[in-house]
């Protein structure tokens, strides 16, 4: 049975790393619009611990209007 190999975590940011002409958070605006991040109000945070328990209930929202006017217009 051989031994399992354990490999040495090196986190650490070598010397030869320049980011001195980097700008931060370039890209951050574009990656959140193409995702679809929202920023949740913190009381609405609150009562939805998932994104999928807030997907439900704003599919659920956008159900009934579609059936309102649905009616409405017939």
């Amino acid at each position: 049975m051989k031994k399992a190999i354990k490999k040495k975590e090196n986190n650490e940011m070598l010397p030869e790393y320049d980011f001195s002409g980097g700008v931060r958070g370039k890209y951050a605006a574009r990656l959140a619009e193409e995702n679809g991040y929202v920023k949740l109000d913190p009381a609405v945070k609150k009562y939805f611990k998932k994104s999928e328990d807030i997907n439900k209930v704003l599919l659920a929202i956008i159900e009934s209007m579609t059936q309102k006017r649905r009616t409405a217009s017939v």
